[in-house]
């Protein structure tokens, strides 16, 4: 019995010194184990912490940028209301140059010419511009509109004027026989002379406007072509009737002549089938003669 006892506390247990060597190193092994946790949880929160403030710093970031980026959106407009305010200044300094310095140089050459002028023609012309100063006793409505919406649409300084005092006439002549010209006064045919270069100058105009009041003329009656620098005169030689082919009556001479032309009969509705012509010859020069070439022109249309 106590030799089974004693091969069984030899075998079944161990002396105190080995427990407590075992517990020694239990110990040391757990200590390692924990220390080793540790070390791995204080790198994974290093790592958290190192991301969460890399994102703070991102937010950070984006809320710098937006002031930085509503400035610039503020300089882009400065810059853009700077530049159109430079532009309309510049605008408004041409307009500024164009008044004060070529208006005043238009006057000064409108003066000297005036002052040229020893019957103060352009005063005329001017005045003849204004409404006033036109009689449309014998007009037709429809031309005295025309007329009024021509001193919009026309308003540069004729050729010459046209003076025929027996009949109460003074009309300005321009260059041409279109449509807006003729609203507005009396036109130049083209391919006729030049006025004040000498020939046979051809002019047109409405026989319900200004020249309607051609019915009263007669051989005899004086015309004047009042230019800036001088004045021509006329006696009216003849007065007839042509047909619209007719284009003789605008034959060069080799004397100058004026040939008035407009519509016939005065007061037909619609479309007038003849041209009534007046031809005058420049005072003292007597009868025209014979034709110098062939003539260019042509009687317009002129109802």
């Amino acid at each position: 019995m106590p030799s089974d006892l004693a091969r069984s506390l030899h075998y079944g247990c161990m002396p105190v010194s080995s427990y407590r060597r075992i517990g020694r190193e239990v110990g040391e092994t757990s200590s390692t184990v924990f220390l080793a946790l540790r070390q791995k949880i204080r790198v994974k929160s290093e790592s958290l912490q190192s991301t969460a403030e890399c994102g703070f710093a991102i937010a950070d970031q984006d809320q710098v940028d937006e002031p930085v980026k509503n400035f610039m959106r503020t300089r882009r407009a400065e810059r853009f209301f700077l530049a159109t305010g430079l532009v309309l200044l510049a605008v408004w300094a041409g307009a500024w140059i164009q008044r004060t310095v070529s208006c005043p140089v238009a006057v000064r050459r409108f003066e000297a010419e005036q002052a040229r002028s020893s019957e103060g023609t352009p005063v005329m012309m001017n005045r003849l511009a204004s409404e006033s100063s036109v009689d449309f006793t014998v007009w037709s409505d429809k031309r005295v509109d025309a007329y009024k919406q021509s001193l919009v649409d026309k308003p540069d300084r004729p050729l010459a004027l046209l003076r025929i005092p027996k009949i109460h006439l003074e009309v300005p002549v321009y260059n041409d026989t279109d449509d807006l010209t003729l609203n507005r006064g009396v036109g130049r045919i083209l391919g006729t002379a030049e006025i004040g270069s000498g020939g046979n100058v051809g002019i047109a105009g409405h026989r319900d406007g200004f020249f309607r009041a051609l019915k009263d003329i007669a051989p005899g009656d004086e015309i004047e072509l009042v230019r800036i620098d001088e004045s021509d005169s006329y006696v009216v030689e003849n007065i007839h009737i042509v047909n619209p082919e007719d284009v003789s009556v605008l034959e060069p001479t080799r004397v100058s002549s004026l040939t008035l032309v407009t519509c016939f009969p005065f007061y037909y509705i619609g479309s007038a089938p003849q041209r009534f012509i007046v031809r005058a010859s420049v005072a003292g020069s007597g009868k025209s003669r014979p034709k110098l070439a062939q003539s260019n022109a042509s009687i317009v249309q002129i109802n």
